[in-house]
């Protein structure tokens, strides 16, 4: 048995009047692999440790936090790669509920404000919308904390091109008015935070600059 030192960002607003941060010193085995195993044995020790967790591989982002400084999901954070004292926030430029556990009410909001489904006016063949292997081809973020309410956000505009890139959706000038406006997509200055943490190696700035060049192209 090996023993990790952990330091977590503590907050109850029914009792806290700040946040705090606490130690905790655990005993992990050899099944312990993933931070959330570690942190989930964390809270059978002190049950008032909050946080979300779901699908437990790397799929819902529920156990998304803040490890040692860079943002990242517990299930598939490997704890043999972790300096220690690991210390552990709640993602940054969300509203704290309690402890790790943040209001995503504006991310969701921006998130289905860009319409992440299919849009097509056509009649429904009777089986599913193909598309051809051509088609498919095609088919962590500061400037979010500092404008939840305006910016969309690296997710949802990574979303917002998956459709407009499908050659089924039929809304893509409706999804680019949309976001014609100074802050929903403009907003992004390419810090790539979002690119570097995504859990599925996805690249959601080259996504957005897509997005940029087809709103230029019916500018001119």
């Amino acid at each position: 048995m090996a023993t990790m030192r952990f330091s977590i960002y503590r907050y109850d607003p029914d009792t806290d009047a700040k946040p705090y941060m606490q130690d905790y010193t655990i005993e992990v085995g050899p099944n312990d692999v993933k931070l959330l195993d570690v942190i989930t044995k964390l809270k059978a020790q002190d049950d008032t440790l909050s946080f979300r967790r779901s699908c437990r591989e790397g799929i819902c982002g529920s156990d998304a936090m803040n490890i040692n400084g860079k943002n990242g999901l517990a299930c598939i954070t490997n704890i043999a790669d972790l300096a220690q004292p690991v210390t552990l926030r709640p993602l940054p430029g969300l509203p704290v509920i309690r402890d790790l556990i943040v209001d995503m009410t504006q991310f969701f909001k921006q998130y289905h404000s860009i319409k992440p489904y299919v849009i097509n006016d056509t009649p429904p063949p009777e089986r599913e919308r193909l598309q051809s292997p051509e088609d498919r081809k095609e088919t962590s973020c500061p400037s979010f904390w500092w404008n939840p309410d305006k910016f969309v956000g690296p997710a949802g505009l990574l979303a917002a091109y998956r459709f407009i890139a499908d050659t089924r959706d039929e809304a893509t000038s409706e999804r680019l008015d949309n976001l014609e406006d100074p802050y929903r997509l403009f907003r992004c200055h390419t810090i790539m935070n979002c690119v570097d943490v995504c859990p599925k190696g996805l690249n959601p700035t080259r996504a957005i600059g897509k997005i940029k060049d087809l709103m230029v192209k019916r500018a001119v």
